[in-house]
């Protein structure tokens, strides 16, 4: 059995080599009679007879091909290889021959039977090759030059344009052979052929490369955001010449497309910018407090520049979509750093400085945390060093409490800013973008009642400063002589001043609510505080009136409640009636502020301790 198996491969064997000697005999003879004289003059001057001979000869070419490699390492294959390579070198060159010179003429039938021999021979790759070549490369060095892209306004847009009308124009006839063309018959087309991926393409990014360096310099940020957003829209006009949906996947999967792509530095690019915004925002959060330019809705330039930079991050000038977890990231940052700003604005002592003062440099007392790479370590000579502590007046704290609101109110407005650009790359759980701005919305809500508090204490302070002139009352009735008193004292205005100033020159910025707030914690803590004032005040009087009682008893003189001179009200009762007339101004005051009397703290209680004087003073007349 060994045997005849062993006999049967010889055989077959030997009819491979016969039929590689018949192919190749075949196709040297129809060569052959088509280069002799006797061949007629129509037929010589007939290319699409050329075709079709050129197709048969392909058709025997692939019987030779199959069968030499099927007698590989026969050596009367080796004998035979030669002829074999003469007739590849012809069968190619007939090819490119025939091809360039269907293209040249526009016949539609010799592009189709040479495209199909191509085809038949496995050697598409190579027809799309010599398209490229001949066809598209010459066109692609008339259109891109550097110097026109560089000296035109819109260079860079009209080479595009002249770009992208090579394929209609130039190559309408190979799409309609291949199939790549809405208006191809598909019964009568040649598959396998992409011409606008294969040949076209690598063509255009080849020519870029090379002839174009500067396009992909990301050195100057804005001019490389333009050339980008234009080239990657060229890249989709393109795709939309694509015959197909699979076309447009294999230019996406096609290596020049990859190469085109990883020539735009992204990352680069991200750096630059991120530079730009971190530097101007960190310029901006320092310990000088400036005020906002005139046209921003926030007071203070801190708060401007952090919506700004926020804007930035998302404006159709600098975002680009491959970078949108990296500009998504930046907006956290930026949100993270204005919360840890404000919060050490909270923990500075308050000045009595104007805003126009505080704006003169100051240094800090430590180095606040930068959203700026590399900016962690301490520069400082040494912790031994004492630096003066930065302060912080008055007014500025209400333009960062009004600042915080703002911007809380316009996190919303930057969702519906960002939504558009996350669903350019597909993005939809925007839930977790809004929850991420709601944390940012609760870190500055967590800052105000700090500050709040800040404020009122401060308020309060002025306030009571003046109200405890109150001390001063005794004095100025004391052994005076002078007339009873009919109105308030001047130190209730003077110690409500800053309360009138707080919600007529603020109430564009704050919510009244805020206002609210503030008026009826400062009242409520200075008021406490007048209460006990003039409750020591009135212990004081009476008991210099018992003391002098005492002592004119003793004495058996005139009757213990002394009067004037005239007959009058004593100095003890004129205090009284002050101080009343004092706290009922005080009460008329906080209803000119908006605010009703009862929710005040104490108050209700030192206008009944002022009223009891009151009475005690009336009735004490004859």
């Amino acid at each position: 059995m060994s045997k005849q198996e062993d006999i049967r491969k010889k055989k077959m064997c030997v009819l491979r080599l016969i039929q590689v000697i018949r192919s190749v005999e075949k196709i040297e003879k129809i060569l052959n009679s088509q280069s002799s004289k006797e061949t007629s003059a129509l037929e010589a001057s007939s290319p699409l007879l050329t075709g079709q001979i050129l197709e048969r000869i392909a058709t025997e070419f692939n019987q030779l091909q199959f069968h030499a490699v099927q007698s590989k390492g026969m050596p009367l294959l080796d004998k035979v290889r030669p002829r074999i390579a003469g007739i590849t070198a012809m069968l190619q060159q007939s090819l490119e021959g025939l091809l360039l010179e269907g293209l040249q003429t526009s016949d539609v039938d010799i592009i189709r039977h040479c495209l199909r021999t191509y085809a038949t021979i496995d050697k598409t790759r190579d027809a799309e090759a010599l398209v490229g070549q001949v066809l598209v490369k010459p066109y692609i060095d008339e259109v891109i030059i550097e110097q026109f892209v560089e000296s035109h306004p819109n260079g860079l847009q009209v080479m595009y344009n002249k770009l992208l009308e090579f394929v209609p124009h130039h190559c309408r006839l190979l799409r309609e052979v291949t199939g790549g063309a809405i208006s191809s018959e598909k019964g009568n087309t040649v598959p396998g052929y992409d011409f606008l991926v294969n040949s076209v393409w690598p063509q255009i990014v080849q020519g870029l490369e090379e002839k174009l360096p500067s396009l992909f310099n990301p050195g100057n940020p804005d001019a490389f955001h333009e050339k980008y957003t234009i080239s990657m829209d060229f890249v989709r006009r393109l795709e939309r010449q694509c015959g197909s949906q699979a076309s447009v996947k294999r230019l996406r999967a096609h290596p020049a497309y990859h190469s085109f792509n990883k020539k735009w530095n992204l990352p680069v690019y991200f750096q630059i910018r991120f530079r730009e915004i971190a530097g101007s925002l960190e310029a901006a959060l320092t310990d000088v407090l400036e005020e906002a330019p005139a046209e921003s809705p926030y007071c203070l330039l801190a708060s401007h520049r952090t919506w700004s930079s926020l804007r930035r991050c998302w404006s159709d000038e600098m975002f680009l979509p491959l970078l949108v977890h990296r500009l998504w990231r930046l907006t956290l940052q930026i949100l993270a750093r204005y919360s840890v700003f404000v919060n050490e604005l909270s923990l500075r002592p308050i000045s009595n400085e104007s805003p126009k003062e505080i704006k003169k440099p100051l240094v800090t007392g430590s180095k606040e945390p930068s959203i700026t790479q590399g900016n962690t370590e301490d520069q400082g000579s040494g912790p031994s060093e004492t630096k003066p502590v930065v302060s912080i007046s008055r007014t500025q704290l209400v333009y960062v409490v009004a600042d915080l609101d703002k911007l809380q109110e316009q996190l919303p407005e930057l969702l519906e800013i960002i939504k558009p650009k996350l669903e350019m790359i597909g993005f939809k759980n925007f839930s977790s973008i809004s929850a991420a701005l709601e944390d940012s919305q609760s870190s500055f809500s967590a800052c105000v009642p700090s500050l709040s508090s800040k404020i009122i204490q401060d308020l309060s302070d002025s306030c009571f400063g003046f109200l405890k002139s109150a001390l001063e009352v005794p004095r100025l009735y004391r052994r005076t002589n002078k007339e009873v008193p009919t109105t308030a004292s001047s130190y209730v205005d003077s110690a409500l001043k800053p309360l009138f100033q707080l919600q007529s020159g603020h109430k564009d910025k704050l919510k009244q609510a805020i206002i609210q707030q503030w008026l009826e914690g400062t009242l409520s803590e200075s008021t406490h505080k007048y209460y006990e004032t003039v409750s020591d005040v009135l212990n004081s009087v009476k008991k210099m009136e018992e003391s002098l009682k005492r002592l004119k008893q003793a004495r058996k003189t005139t009757p213990a409640n002394p009067v004037g001179p005239s007959g009058g009200m004593s100095d003890d009762d004129k205090i009284r009636l002050q101080l009343a007339l004092d706290v009922e101004y005080l009460g008329e005051q906080i209803q000119k502020l908006g605010l009703q009397a009862s929710d005040i703290k104490s108050f209700s209680a030192l206008a009944e301790l002022v009223a009891a004087a009151k009475d005690q003073a009336t009735a004490e007349q004859p």
